[in-house]
């Protein structure tokens, strides 16, 4: 595996070995980073196949799941193999242009040749650039240096264009155009093979032209043979990655950490990576003595620091939640009403798999356990540092949490901040839940930890809040566990807190809590605020 990635990745190496470390920014190099061999993550028989075939496809998957790796991999193994001329290019530099096209397209010309020169070794479109290039029509000054690098090339060329959906109206359009009109010249006048590679599929574009129209990808691409996604790592891949860690420093990891980096990550890549990194390197006892065991307890408490940190990969994540076509999946989720999700279109579902952000089977479900705990916290990140930090006010002198006190000044906050609230978010069926989640965030923020859980066909949101009771000892001490259930009531209560308190109870049962709590949000307008705001004991 190392033999055939190392081959035609122009990579300069240090003459002092470094120690490998877990990858959270651009693409995995063997020897620097623990990786996962990125040809194993692909299907690589059926690209292969594909390429011989003379077909031009799509490689698509969320943002840092390891494209750019694979990409880079696939390169290196083609020209070891020698049958074809493989060329890789990130033509993302181009999206600054927009819309301007002669800028853009001028962009990806000199991408591609400096990436012949860099990866090839090869300085013949460069020279071409330079001579012929400026007479040819912007409209044709791809697709004809592609041509003219083609008839250069001993073997058919294979060409892999990386974050194509990066880039922006009459720019994109005219990329895809020009590469279907060559179509027809292949392999002796043009790339045999073209893998265009991004975050979404080419049917996904969007292109808005400087003329207004909406132009898709697949009409502008209508070429395209097939689409591949590279999925995550599987589970036994992301414990084969931490164990790398193991085998490279000695340094033990319980093994009780792995179910819960799965149920966390789901192997998201970039995931797996920052969880890693989180343990081993940004812990720093962990960090400068490499005996010391990484333990269940020390992974959790880099779990709560990655989601504090607001990482660029979550705050990407998060940006995706504006979008309209998010927008309806997710608020269905977070309220935890299937019926939200009738209306919505297949591709918006589609669309909403592909960016990351949900698992369609074996249901419908937000991806993976961190992500359910970033989503509420950016989109009600703004309510939260405006809530008054009251930690000690609900403190009992055991230094537990006073949960009926503190649910009873929630229900006052409800009732003098819910309007102004549910009017103003992007997300108003989930809105009362988010509520509380922010308010119950702003609690225990810097001592507790709150644990989500979305039950579609369930109509609920399940939190379960641990509270240390030793400020000394932490979580290594004494726990408080609290579990809350959320549920909207549209009509009379009743039949709802029947079928809540079950849920309640088995799910406190589930997690071994000393407490549980049932919120109804009763959302009838035509009620009081003194017949919807109570609180009762049940047994």
């Amino acid at each position: 595996m190392a033999c055939r990635w190392a081959a035609g990745s122009a990579v300069m190496r240090a003459s002092v070995p470094l120690m490998k470390n877990f990858n959270t920014a651009g693409p995995s190099v063997v020897g620097d980073h623990y990786l996962i061999d990125p040809l194993a993550r692909i299907d690589l028989a059926e690209v292969e196949a594909l390429i011989a075939a003379k077909r031009y496809f799509v490689l698509h998957a969320p943002r840092q799941t390891g494209k750019t790796t694979a990409l880079l991999a696939l390169m290196a193994h083609l020209n070891a193999q020698g049958r074809y001329r493989a060329l890789y290019a990130n033509i993302e530099a181009a999206q600054a242009a927009r819309g301007r096209v002669e800028a853009g397209i001028a962009t990806i010309c000199s991408v591609l040749a400096r990436s012949a020169a860099l990866y090839l070794h090869d300085d013949w479109m460069q020279q071409w650039l330079a001579q012929a290039g400026p007479q040819v029509q912007i409209e044709d000054r791809i697709s004809s240096m592609l041509s003219g690098f083609s008839q250069h090339c001993a073997q058919p060329v294979v060409l892999l264009l990386d974050e194509v959906d990066a880039l922006v109206g009459d720019t994109l359009i005219s990329l895809l155009r020009q590469i279907r009109a060559g179509y027809a010249q292949r392999p002796g006048a043009f790339p045999q093979s073209v893998i265009l590679c991004g975050v979404r599929d080419v049917r996904d574009y969007r292109i808005h032209t400087a003329h207004h129209e909406i132009i898709t990808g697949g009409s502008a691409f209508n070429i395209k043979a097939t689409s591949i996604r590279l999925g995550n790592f599987s589970q036994s891949e992301t414990i084969a990655l931490w164990q790398q860690h193991q085998a490279e420093t000695g340094q033990p990891i319980d093994a009780a950490i792995y179910p819960e980096l799965w149920e966390d990550t789901r192997g998201q890549p970039w995931l797996v990576n920052a969880l890693g990194y989180e343990c081993v390197y940004n812990d720093r006892e962990l960090r400068h003595n490499r005996g010391l065991p990484v333990t269940l307890e020390r992974y959790k408490a880099a779990r709560e620091r990655l989601i504090q940190s607001r990482a660029t990969h979550l705050d990407q994540l998060t940006d995706k939640l504006q979008e309209a076509r998010v927008r309806g999946v997710v608020s269905a989720l977070l309220a935890g009403e299937d019926a939200l999700l009738h209306d919505i279109a297949p591709d918006d579902l589609q669309y909403v798999e592909d960016l990351g952000l949900i698992e369609t089977r074996p249901q419908v479900r937000i991806a993976n356990r961190i992500y359910q705990e970033v989503i509420p916290r950016e989109l009600t990140w703004s309510k939260q540092v405006m809530i008054a930090h009251q930690q000690e006010w609900y403190l009992t002198p055991e230094r537990k949490l006073d949960l009926p006190k503190l649910l009873a000044a929630f229900q006052q906050f409800f009732r003098e901040h819910s309007e102004a609230w549910l009017n103003s978010v992007h997300y108003p069926e989930a809105g009362p839940q988010l509520l509380l989640q922010a308010f119950l965030q702003r609690i225990v923020n810097g001592g507790g930890r709150i644990s989500r859980e979305y039950g579609l066909a369930r109509k609920r949101t399940d939190l379960f809040l641990e509270w240390p009771t030793s400020e000394a000892q932490g979580f290594l001490g004494p726990v408080q566990r609290v579990v809350l259930e959320l549920k909207l009531v549209r009509q009379a209560p009743e039949t709802a807190l029947q079928q809540g308190l079950q849920q309640t109870d088995d799910y406190a049962q589930r997690v071994g809590a000393d407490e549980a709590h049932l919120l109804l949000f009763d959302r009838r307008t035509d009620q009081s605020w003194e017949a919807r705001i109570w609180q009762r004991q049940e047994s």
